[in-house]
């Protein structure tokens, strides 16, 4: 029997000056076949020297507003993974509370 792989690809156009011009990405179990995207930022675990290796890119054209939205919404899903991973309700309390903090001060959920 063997193990299924998944794969996640992301492509990524850049300029002549290496900045990224546009981004898409696949992930074919998810139903996801070159979906334009803005911006993606990629943690790994490297176990060996316990440090996080990230990649981060967003195309020239990502708005301020939109990389705003997307920090807001990646710290909150990061406080949930946090919490799914690590069961500490108080921590993930304390994380919520910076991201309605963030919130508030870029004014991000003014109507």
């Amino acid at each position: 029997m063997s193990n299924k792989i998944s794969e996640i690809k992301f492509t990524v156009e850049l300029d002549e000056n290496k900045v990224p011009e546009s981004l898409h990405w696949d992930a074919k179990d998810g139903g996801i076949e070159n979906e334009e995207t803005k911006a993606v930022l990629i943690s790994v675990w490297d176990p060996l020297n316990k440090e996080t290796l990230k990649m981060d890119l967003w195309t020239k054209d990502m708005p301020l507003n939109d990389m705003q939205h997307f920090f807001h919404q990646t710290l909150m899903s990061l406080s949930d993974t946090f919490l799914r991973a690590t069961n500490d309700e108080k921590m993930t309390a304390t994380m919520r509370d910076f991201c309605d903090y963030f919130a508030e001060k870029l004014e991000l959920l003014k109507k």
